[in-house]
């Protein structure tokens, strides 16, 4: 039998060139997380950059003083938000924490009163299954107490660690300024350091990759902000009203996050919570907050297809295991991560999916 050696080592390149890929990913995730500072100005300058253009376009002033207007607003902004939320957040996370144990304790009563109620004759359920039932409950929610606790006390340390949120605030600003005036600079250092036909290939990836990925990501950011701001006016208008909102914030930044997940959305928060509410006894926080979610959706269901065209462009199942993904390997972060990931492995990988993977590695063309 004769090997066909040409054949194999074609297939040991391409396998190898996937392998290379895969690592040159991870190892960039492991940058971005490192030089997080650097990642977040480059992403604030991404977003801003369309402004500094409108204003240059507009007044006629050169591309530093429009970088330098813009700058100087986008950081008040952000310096007013950082000490608005450290502070907001501090009291109610200390507040929630303190009283976590008495809410855990009202839910377990709730699904006592509810299970109490309920006549499992009708289904002819056996005692030991009920009682099953409620312990299965008891440890459910002491495992949720348990996650809440975990990550409220993550997020104090956070927040009340002041030094090292202003060494990375000093730095995100600084990064964020000399990317915005010297762009071009930065950008024809980068040409002159690196081989022509790097750069061109680079920057054909980094377009594609910024069209795909960057699209998506202002587009689901746009969708996240409208619904948090949307949910932390509602929930705090709801407090002023009287109504027994105790944690807008946590409650708004949660919403938040939860939007941001594929497939999941906020309805995956508030819904339970409104019942929740209903059930407790408090039948009109309950349907307040329906209706702050009807608002949210309404808006959504407006705003997306205008931002959203598809981006990621793959059936929900793959979304969903790469939430999964996500999930297994970095925790709750990674069901953020995942669907992140996913585009930039299809963008990458393009001419091997439309292939077929395996097809395109082993084909004997």
């Amino acid at each position: 039998m004769i090997i066909d050696m040409s054949y194999w080592t074609r297939v040991l390149r391409k396998i190898l060139y996937v392998v290379l890929i895969l690592a040159s990913l991870y190892l960039g995730f492991k940058l971005s997380i490192f030089y997080m500072p650097f990642l977040i100005a480059f992403i604030i300058s991404l977003i801003i950059e369309p402004i500094i253009r409108y204003i240059m376009k507009k007044t006629k002033l050169t591309r530093k003083a429009s970088s330098i207007i813009i700058f100087v607003i986008v950081s008040i902004v952000i310096l007013g938000s950082i000490i608005w939320g450290i502070i907001a957040i501090f009291s109610e996370a200390s507040n929630l924490l303190q009283g976590l144990n008495g809410y855990v304790e009202k839910a377990y009563i709730l699904f006592q009163n509810i299970t109490n109620e309920f006549d499992f004759d009708k289904i002819h359920l056996p005692n030991e299954i009920s009682t099953i039932l409620q312990n299965s409950t008891g440890g459910l929610l002491n495992t949720v107490s348990n996650w809440a606790r975990n990550a409220l006390t993550g997020l104090l340390n956070m927040v009340t660690s002041i030094p090292t949120i202003a060494i990375y605030f000093v730095i995100t600003i600084m990064a964020l300024y000399l990317i915005c005036v010297d762009k071009v600079y930065i950008l024809d250092q980068i040409e002159h350091h690196f081989p022509k036909k790097w750069v061109f290939k680079l920057g054909t990836h980094i377009r594609e990759l910024t069209k795909t990925l960057g699209g998506y990501l202002k587009a689901e950011a746009t969708l996240i902000l409208v619904s948090f701001i949307i949910s932390l006016i509602g929930l705090y208008i709801l407090k002023f009203s009287k109504f027994n909102i105790e944690y807008p914030l946590l409650m708004a930044l949660l919403i938040g996050f939860v939007d941001a997940l594929p497939i999941l959305g906020s309805g995956t928060v508030m819904v339970p919570w409104a019942i929740i509410s209903g059930l407790n006894g408090d039948l009109k926080l309950g349907i307040a907050i329906i209706i702050l979610f009807a608002i949210m959706s309404i808006i959504r269901q407006f705003l997306e297809p205008r931002l959203v065209s598809k981006h990621i462009g793959t059936h929900p199942i793959f979304t969903l295991i790469a939430m999964y993904t996500g999930f297994k390997f970095i925790g709750i972060l990674g069901m953020l991560i995942g669907p992140i990931i996913l585009i930039i492995i299809k963008n990458v990988f393009a001419t091997l999916i439309d292939e077929g993977v395996v097809k395109s590695l082993l084909d004997r063309r």
